[in-house]
């Protein structure tokens, strides 16, 4: 046997345990959660991944007053003086004018000769005319060559080299060919017959050449020159004016402004980390201690707060890589399936949290933050509060509903006035919205199925399974001891609205009821419920072997909790409700029996194992179980004494230690105390007694004797105020 110093270690040693458990749990949770927002949002890019031609979505303004010189005006307003400055040609060559003046008079003396020529016939000379390499005249223009006479020839000659002449003393630049030849008619003499002027002008123009040649040299000087006299140009903004408007394209000036402010540096990838990680530790401390402090049964619980940890890293990861980037996604993203699925596993104040939780982040990582953040926390908290403990399978259809319409309040809220935002911009939002409530509550459904059989959390899809008549265990009591299935009925009726009324889990409590007596099927001739009247078996028993018949009822339910696979919250009702109570019916006979020497009997053997109710749960379930065995034994004429006798156990199980272990208030106690008065009114109303003459109807029987409880010995019949003198000792008799 450990003695009590090493019994106190080891118990220090556990508490020491679990708690740093609950802190590995905490810190990895904080730490996965903050991978799983940083994974997608440090990524490389500008802080506002606007590149020139973009279309900014939103106004920028300046975050603090700057005056810099930007290259941007500058090289603009230098590149336009640079322009400005024309071309530089060199002086017009005479030595081109002569060259071409040349080459006219050659082709000149070859037509003249052709002329001459009236050895040939006509065709051949325009053949030979045809023949120049330098000027391509018209049939037209050959045939005036050869009409003309000597004289007029000659003239001709003579008008053309002076008109080319003319037309090469002036500046003929390179690309101005064609307007030099356009003036060739305004040189030709006016005393010139027109056939002879067209001639003039036909025969000068292929030899009209370019005489002022481009001097690239100068000009890049001079153009060089005008862009050094340009000076530097300054830009100023002041704090908060625009840089960029909301809709506006983002040119190369607006990137320079938005550089020089910082806005487009890639983020610091460190400083990032830092900032997510000094939020997501906020908000791990703040649920860490909302929830020891509203819900220190789930702090106490390593497995469902291993499964919050792992459920929240889950769903930051997901957010890291389904918000930066996306415009759908983001709102189609089920993130009210926590907030709902804590509502159920917790309560909804966890549920709510969650959400908050959630929506901050969601905000940390999405563009549009509020927005986001808003979507994510009014869609979890609708979400979180309608599904409560989802204790009917059509909850789920309307937390899903509430959580969509939330969502679809969000996103008329910011897009619907948003010119941004076309219309099926605004009607995909929409879909997602509409989706994104019901896609959460189905997977929430999904989750719990697999939670309960997996993990070995207790959900209430379990426990509304485990209350249906057809289960296994409730049969096999049913056909057993069906005595003890309806004393089960009436027990959880009354714990039910008992726990209703203070907040507890009313579908636990019923669940529990139903099966804190299922080891009474393994003998269920040993209690009076499941007795013929008359034929007790407790009367050839001494008190002690009737008081280990009854307790054993104890560990052959937990034996069969443990084969049925009940869950631990559930076969926790089987020892509780009983705590460290005593057959007091048996133990007070055995006393009896030894002439009153109590020192001879062991109380050990007339009490029960425990342990002491641990939760509202169980305590509810202990009170109903003996307000139920006090009324049947006691009959109450009126409501005042069923008032009485339910205060009486009340006080009983306080007086004696029972309740030690719960939370439970003194006003929690005064609403079960109501509650059970309330429901057993509801079953022992007065009912009419018929006249014993009226038509077709028998005298009402007289009611039927009082039995003593379903756990007493079934002892020898006893004279009224004997019955009356163990009443409360036959109370005490628990389920």
């Amino acid at each position: 046997m450990e003695s009590p110093d090493s019994l106190s270690l080891r118990r220090r040693l556990v508490r020491v345990w679990g708690a740093t458990r609950l802190w590995l749990i905490l810190t990895l949770g904080v730490l996965g959660t903050l991978a799983g927002i940083s994974v997608g949002t440090l990524q490389d890019g500008s802080a506002l991944g606007l590149e020139v031609g973009d279309v900014s979505s939103q106004d920028l303004l300046a975050p603090f007053a700057l005056s810099y010189e930007s290259k941007v005006l500058t090289e603009q307003s230098r590149s336009a003086a640079e322009s400005a400055v024309a071309e530089v040609f060199d002086p017009p060559d005479s030595a081109i004018a002569r060259q071409q003046l040349e080459q006219l008079n050659t082709t000149l003396d070859y037509i003249a000769a052709v002329r001459a020529d009236t050895s040939v016939s006509a065709e051949q000379r325009l053949q030979d005319l045809s023949k120049l390499s330098e000027v391509q005249l018209s049939p037209e223009a050959a045939r005036t060559i050869f009409r003309l006479s000597p004289t007029r020839w000659e003239a001709v000659r003579l008008e053309a080299s002076s008109v080319l002449e003319q037309v090469m003393r002036g500046e003929i630049r390179e690309g101005r060919l064609e307007d030099a030849r356009r003036g060739l008619p305004t040189l030709v003499s006016i005393s010139m017959a027109e056939d002879q002027a067209n001639l003039v002008v036909e025969l000068v123009g292929p030899f009209v050449a370019p005489n002022a040649l481009y001097n690239a040299s100068s000009t890049q000087f001079a153009r060089q020159e005008a862009r050094d006299s340009v000076a530097a140009v300054n830009r100023t903004f002041a704090l908060g004016e625009t840089i960029v408007t909301r809709g506006q394209v983002v040119g190369e000036l607006e990137i320079e402004a938005l550089s020089k402010f910082g806005l487009l540096a890639p983020p610091n990838r460190l400083q990032g980390l830092a900032v997510h990680g000094l939020i997501v530790a906020v908000l791990g401390a703040a649920t860490a201690i909302f929830a020891h402090r509203a819900y220190p049964e789930f702090v106490g619980s390593l497995r469902l707060v291993g499964l919050a940890a792992l459920l929240f890293v889950i769903t930051a990861l997901g957010m890291g890589f389904a918000i930066p980037e996306r415009t759908i996604l983001p709102y189609l993203f089920p993130v009210a399936m926590i907030p709902m699925l804590m509502a159920i596993l917790v309560g909804p104040g966890m549920g709510v949290m969650a959400a908050l939780v959630l929506g901050t982040l969601g905000g940390l990582a999405a563009q549009r933050g509020l927005e986001l953040s808003l979507y994510y926390m009014l869609g979890g908290v609708l979400g979180a509060l309608t599904i409560g403990r989802a204790e009917r399978l059509s909850i789920f259809v309307w937390s899903g509903l509430a959580a969509d319409l939330a969502a679809v309040a969000v996103v008329v809220a910011f897009r619907f006035p948003d010119p941004a935002t076309d219309t099926i911009g605004k009607a995909s939002l929409l879909g997602a919205a509409l989706a994104t409530g019901l896609f959460s509550a189905s997977l929430v459904f999904g989750l719990l199925v697999l939670i309960g059989n997996l993990l070995g959390i207790t959900t209430n899809l379990q426990l509304i399974e485990l209350s249906r008549p057809d289960h296994p265990l409730l049969q096999l009591l049913l056909r057993s001891a069906p005595g003890t299935y309806q004393h089960s009925l009436q027990v959880a009726n009354l714990a039910e609205q008992a726990a209703r009324s203070i907040g507890a889990n009313a579908l636990l409590t019923r669940v529990g009821a139903l099966y804190h007596d299922v080891g009474k099927s393994a003998q269920p001739q040993f209690f009076i419920e499941n007795q013929l009247s008359g034929h007790n078996i407790h009367e050839q028993l001494d008190p002690a072997t009737s008081a280990s018949m009854i307790l054993a009822h104890v560990p052959a339910g937990l034996e069969l909790a443990r084969k049925y696979r009940l869950p631990k919250v559930v076969a926790d009702f089987i020892p509780e409700h009983h705590g460290k109570m005593l057959t007091t019916y048996q133990f007070h006979a055995a006393r009896e029996a030894a002439g009153g020497n109590a020192e001879s009997i062991a109380p050990r053997d007339f009490t029960y194992p425990g342990p002491r109710p641990r939760s509202k749960e169980t305590a509810i379930l202990m009170l109903a179980d003996g307000v139920e065995a006090k009324i049947r034994a006691d009959m109450p004429e009126d409501e005042a004494a069923m008032g009485e006798a339910v205060a009486w156990v009340i006080e009983d199980r306080l007086a004696s230690g029972q309740l030690a272990r719960t939370d439970l208030t003194l006003k929690d106690l005064d609403a079960i105390q109501r509650s059970f008065v309330t429901t057993l009114r509801s079953i022992y109303h007065p009912r009419i007694r018929y006249p014993a003459d009226a038509p077709g109807r028998e005298a009402a029987p007289s009611p039927p004797a009082v039995t003593p409880p379903s756990e007493g010995p079934g002892t020898r019949p006893a004279a009224a105020d004997t019955r009356q003198q163990l009443s409360p000792v036959r109370e005490r008799q628990e389920r």
